[in-house]
C-alpha cells in the first residue's frame, strides 16, 4: 500500500507554468531520488508532497497516520534550546517514561504507597525498556557525531549554530524520529566526505520511504532504489539509481529520436506521392493519403526529443609539460604563525618550493605526505574532511604560502590553469563580458559575446554584473575565463559547486578528453571516480597517495581494514626514517584510542543486560511484594542506571578522538 500518492499535478505562478500533469506514489521502502535542471520545480514539488504548498490543480493523498519529516534547504528560525536539548524533545514520551519510574522507585520505599507502585513499577519499566529507554542518549550521541558535531557543540544553543550547522541538526532530528517518509532536499549539502558517508549508510538501512533532491550523483548512486526526472515540466518515472537513470534515460532519447525520424521519413515520402497524384489519375487514393496523414498527425505525431542547452566547455592546449608535472618529498603543509616568504628556487626540470626544516611549537601543521609523484597526462583526486588543509595544499603548490618543510617540486613547461572554490578573482561590479575578456584581452568583444554564449549567457546575460550572478552562473563563468588560459596543468578547486547535474556532467566529459594534467580538490565522488587515475587521501594529518580511481581508493581502504596488521617493508632507513617513526606513532595512539572506545562500549551492552536482569528481578520482587528486596534493586537499578550514562558519555569522547 502506498504511503503517499499524488495525481495530475500542477504548478503555476501566474502565467508561468512549473509542471503540469505529475503523478507519484511512494510505497514504504521505496528511496526515490528527484533530479533534473535547476528551476524545474523539484522543491516545488517536494514541498507540494510535505503538505507545505498547495498546487494549482491536482490531489495529493497520504495514508491516515503518516508521519512525514521534511528538510528544506534553508532550515527555520531555532529556537532557544541547545542542540542537546532539541534532540531530547524527540524523546519526550521516554523521558517523561523515566521520570515517572523514578517517582516510581521512591514511592516504592514509602509504607503508604508502597503497595500501589510496586503494581504498577513492573509494567511501566518492562515498556520503557521495550521502546529503547536505555539506548536514545547513545542514539543521540551516535547521529550528532555521525553527522560532523563535535561532543563539545552539544551543548551550544542553536541559535548560535551557522546556517549549515542548523540544517544537519534539523536533519538529526529527523533520523532520530524515525518518520514514515522522509522529504529530503539537498541533504548532503554542507556535511564534509564522512558525514555523507555516514549519512549513505543511515538512509540505505532505513525501514521508511525516502524521496530526496540531490545534486551529488554518488550519492543518489548509493542510496536511490528509484529516480524521478522532472524535467520541460514533466514527471518520468526511471527504475534505479543514478546510473542506471542515466544509461535508461540515453536508451529513451535515442529510441524517441529514431522513432521521431522514422515518422519524418514517412510524413515526406506521403506528402511526396499526395503532391503528385493530387491532381492526376490517382487522386482518389491521394485523397486516401492526405486523410490518413491528417488522422496520424493529429493522434499519433511524434514530436522531436527536446534538449536543453548545455554548457559547451572546452580546455585546450598546444603546450606539451615535462614529463614530471609535480613532486613532493618530506613535505609538511600547514602556517607559520608568523608570516614567512616562500622560498623558491629555479632548478633544471623545474621549479621548487623549499620549506625552512623545523616546525615551531606555535605553528599550525595540517598535514604531512608521503612522497608523491604526478606525471603528464595523470588525473589527481584530493580528498578529505573539511579543514584538513586540502585548500592550503593547493595554496602552497601555487606559491602562495611557503610549506613548513620539505621541497614541492613543479615540472617544466608548465602553464598552471586555477580554478579557485571561491571565485576571488572575479571583481563585483564587473559585468560578465569584462571578466571573460580580462581574462583574455586579445578577444574581440562579438568574439568573447560568441564564446560566453557557450557558458549560456545570451543576449543582456552579458552585460549582468558579477554581483547579481547565482552560484552556478558564477561557476560557469569561472570555467569560460579558465578555457581562455591554454593551461597545461588544471588546478580545481571543488569545480562542481553550484553546477547543475548536466553541467557537472559537461565537465566530466570535457576533463577526460583534456590531454594535460589535472589536480582536483572535490567532494563529488561520482567526478573522482569517473576521472582519477590517482587519488590523494588526507587523513589524521597525513596524505597517502592511492593508485586508480575511488573505487580503487574504497577497496584499497577496505583491504587495509581487514589485513592483519605486518611489519612494514624494509625501506631505506635514512630516507624514511622520519616517516616511519611518525607513522607507528600514529598507529599505536590510534590503536590506544580504539581500544579504548571498544572497551567502554563493550562495560556499555555489560551494562545495559545488567540493568535488563536488574528491571526484572525487580518485576518479580514487586509482584511477590517483596519490599524491602524492591528497595534495594530500585536503588541499584538507579546507580546502574547513572553508571550507563556516564559511559555513554566517555565513549562519544573517546569515538569522536578515534574517528
Amino acid at each position: 500500500m502506498s504511503l503517499l500518492t499524488a495525481h495530475e499535478l500542477d504548478m503555476s505562478y501566474g502565467p508561468l507554468d512549473v509542471f503540469e500533469g505529475v503523478s507519484v506514489a511512494v510505497a514504504n521502502g521505496d528511496r526515490v531520488g528527484l533530479v533534473g535542471p535547476n528551476g524545474e520545480g523539484k522543491t516545488t514539488l517536494l514541498r507540494i508532497l510535505a503538505g507545505e504548498l498547495k498546487p494549482t490543480a491536482g490531489m495529493v493523498h497520504r495514508r491516515r497516520g503518516l508521519r512525514m519529516g521534511y528538510l528544506p534547504q534553508d532550515p527555520p528560525a531555532p529556537g532557544e534550546t541547545t542542540l542537546w536539548e532539541d534532540m531530547l524533545e524527540v524523546f519526550g514520551d521516554l523521558r517523561a517514561e523515566e521520570a515517572a519510574l523514578r517517582e516510581l522507585e521512591a514511592q516504592m520505599a514509602d509504607p503508604d504507597h508502597g503497595e500501589a507502585a510496586l503494581e504498577a513499577y513492573a509494567e511501566r519499566q518492562h515498556r520503557f525498556e521495550a521502546a529503547g529507554g536505555y539506548a536514545y542518549a547513545l542514539r543521540i550521541q551516535q547521529t550528532l557525531t555521525g553527522l560532523g558535531f563535535r561532543p563539545d557543540q552539544f551543548d551550544q544553543p542553536l541559535v548560535q549554530l551557522s546556517g549549515g550547522q542548523r540544517t544537519r541538526a534539523l536533519l538529526a532530528r529527523l533520523l532520530l524520529e524515525q518518520p514514515d517518509l522522509l522529504l529530503l532536499d539537498e541533504p548532503t549539502n554542507h556535511l564534509d566526505l564522512a558525514a555523507v558517508e555516514w549519512l549513505e549508510n543511515a538512509l540505505v538501512s532505513w525501514h521508511g520511504a525516502m524521496v530526496i533532491v540531490a545534486h551529488d550523483r554518488y550519492f543518489l548512486d548509493q542510496v536511490a532504489t528509484k529516480t524521478w526526472e522532472l524535467a520541460w515540466g514533466e514527471l518520468t518515472h526511471y527504475r534505479g539509481n543514478y546510473s542506471h537513470y542515466v544509461a535508461q534515460r540515453h536508451e529513451r532519447l535515442e529510441r524517441l529520436r529514431k522513432d521521431y525520424e522514422a515518422q519524418q521519413a514517412l510524413i515526406a515520402k506521403e506528402q511526396d506521392y499526395i503532391a503528385r497524384n493530387i491532381a492526376g489519375q490517382n487522386t482518389k487514393q491521394a485523397q486516401g493519403r492526405r486523410t490518413r496523414l491528417e488522422r496520424m498527425l493529429s493522434t499519433q505525431q511524434i514530436l522531436a526529443p527536446r534538449h536543453r542547452r548545455r554548457m559547451s566547455l572546452q580546455f585546450q592546449t598546444r603546450l606539451r609539460s615535462g614529463t614530471l608535472v609535480l613532486s613532493a618529498k618530506d613535505l609538511a603543509i600547514g602556517y607559520r604563525s608568523q608570516a614567512a616568504p616562500v622560498v623558491s628556487q629555479e632548478r633544471s626540470g623545474g621549479h621548487v618550493y623549499v620549506g625552512d626544516g623545523t616546525i615551531d611549537p606555535d605553528d599550525t601543521l595540517l598535514f604531512r605526505t608521503e612522497e608523491l609523484l604526478l606525471k603528464r597526462g595523470e588525473r589527481v583526486g584530493v580528498i578529505g574532511p573539511n579543514g584538513a588543509g586540502k585548500t592550503t595544499f593547493v595554496k602552497t603548490l601555487l606559491g602562495q604560502i611557503p610549506p613548513l618543510t620539505g621541497e614541492l617540486r613543479l615540472g617544466a613547461s608548465l602553464r598552471l590553469g586555477y580554478l579557485a572554490q571561491v571565485q576571488a578573482a572575479l571583481r563585483p561590479e564587473w559585468t560578465v563580458l569584462d571578466a571573460l575578456m580580462d581574462a583574455d584581452p586579445s578577444l574581440a568583444p562579438a568574439e568573447a559575446r560568441h564564446l560566453l554564449a557557450r557558458y549560456l549567457f545570451t543576449d543582456e546575460d552579458v552585460f549582468k554584473t558579477v554581483s547579481t550572478l547565482s552560484g552556478g552562473q558564477r561557476s560557469r563563468l569561472a570555467l569560460a575565463r579558465l578555457s581562455r588560459q591554454q593551461a597545461n596543468f588544471l588546478v580545481l578547486d571543488e569545480p562542481t559547486n553550484h553546477l547543475d547535474v548536466e553541467s557537472q556532467e559537461v565537465l566530466e566529459d570535457v576533463l577526460s578528453d583534456f590531454p594535460g594534467t589535472v589536480l582536483l580538490v572535490s567532494h563529488d565522488r561520482y567526478l573522482i571516480d569517473a576521472l582519477a587515475t590517482q587519488v590523494w587521501a588526507i587523513d589524521d594529518r597525513y596524505l597517502r597517495a592511492y593508485e586508480g580511481n575511488y573505487t580503487a581508493y574504497l577497496a584499497a581502504r577496505q583491504a587495509e581494514a581487514e589485513a592483519v596488521t605486518a611489519t612494514a617493508a624494509p625501506t631505506d632507513a635514512q630516507q624514511h626514517r622520519e616517516r616511519s617513526r611518525e607513522e607507528r606513532r600514529k598507529r599505536k595512539e590510534e590503536e590506544k584510542r580504539q581500544s579504548q572506545a571498544d572497551a567502554v562500549e563493550q562495560q556499555i551492552h555489560t551494562l545495559e543486560r545488567q540493568l535488563t536482569a536488574i528491571g526484572e528481578a525487580l518485576a518479580a520482587a514487586s509482584r511477590a511484594q517483596r519490599l524491602d528486596d524492591v528497595q534495594a534493586l530500585g536503588e541499584r537499578y538507579a546507580h546502574t542506571e547513572q553508571e550507563l550514562h556516564r559511559l555513554i558519555e566517555n565513549w562519544a569522547v573517546l569515538a569522536e578522538a578515534a574517528a
